[in-house]
């Protein structure tokens, strides 16, 4: 009788991870489909989050903080930590409903030593760097055009999480220089396409508004102040995705929530890294 071996056995977890990924990518296949009223509601959602902006005295999140605390985040920024915290605008009282969309809304902090708010704007500004700079997730980027202080720009950003979803985006970028020791900007998308079989002869990008809505919308508030020896980087992130599948929480979930607060997470580290050389 010959002798046949048993196949090997795989591990239940690259199982769960291969069915993981199938299940993503059959939900990534499937288009969704940005409505007018998601639109709305987000354009809502920003009027009053910018509302909120305008009528703030302080210039960074931290100075609003009760003095203990804010002494607590600052040792901890000057020690290099990234400060991430999870914002949520209401009206009323009452969250503000996104229609088949999701809002995802983050502000972050660092601190750079012996940076300049010229260093900072230097970097930021130069856009034909920015796929240098913040690789793997800008994968391309190109300045299109420059009126004094309002940028136009392109970038292809790259979202690897179990699959991997690439989109074409183009932006209007406006920055602001009150005084000299600090400056704003706020950085609207314009265009988000999402691309299919990226880098390969088969590329193309999806109908704008009907793909797999894991970057529909995305808007940065930059606040940058010189101060304690070095300068404070702020980023408010708001952005907009396709709502969870019923069905898929457990799986899109993860995806659509954790990637907003990685993204923002990777750019401030990379930022001050780039700034501290």
């Amino acid at each position: 009788m010959p002798n046949i071996e048993a196949a090997p056995r795989r591990p239940r977890v690259w199982i769960g991870l291969t069915a993981a990924a199938s299940a993503l990518w059959a939900v990534a296949a499937s288009a969704a489909e940005l409505q007018p009223r998601t639109i709305a509601a987000f354009d809502r959602y920003v009027r009053i989050t910018e509302a909120r902006m305008a009528s703030e005295s302080a210039f960074l999140w931290v100075d609003a903080l009760p003095p203990s605390q804010q002494s607590r985040r600052r040792s901890e920024l000057q020690q290099g930590a990234v400060l991430i915290e999870r914002l949520t605008i209401r009206e009323g009282g009452k969250e503000i409903a996104i229609p088949e969309g999701l809002v995802h809304h983050w502000v972050g902090l660092v601190f750079v030593p012996g940076a300049t708010v010229d260093s900072t704007l230097g970097l930021l500004q130069d856009y034909d760097r920015h796929a240098e700079i913040y690789r793997p997730a800008v994968a391309r980027s190109r300045l299109l055009a420059r009126d004094g202080d309002l940028f136009r720009m392109e970038l292809r950003f790259v979202m690897k999480k179990i699959i991997t979803v690439v989109v074409n985006s183009e932006h209007e970028a406006r920055f602001d220089r009150d005084r000299p020791d600090r400056a704003r900007s706020r950085i609207y998308s314009t265009r988000i396409a999402e691309v299919e079989a990226a880098d390969t002869p088969r590329e193309r990008e999806k109908p704008v508004g009907r793909d797999g809505g894991y970057l529909w919308r995305l808007y940065t508030y930059w606040r940058v102040v010189e101060r304690d020896g070095g300068t404070y980087v702020q980023c408010e992130s708001i952005s907009l995705t396709r709502d969870i599948p019923i069905g898929f929480g457990w799986l899109i979930g993860p995806f659509v929530t954790s990637i907003p607060r990685e993204s923002l997470e990777f750019t401030l580290a990379t930022t001050r890294r780039t700034l501290a050389r």
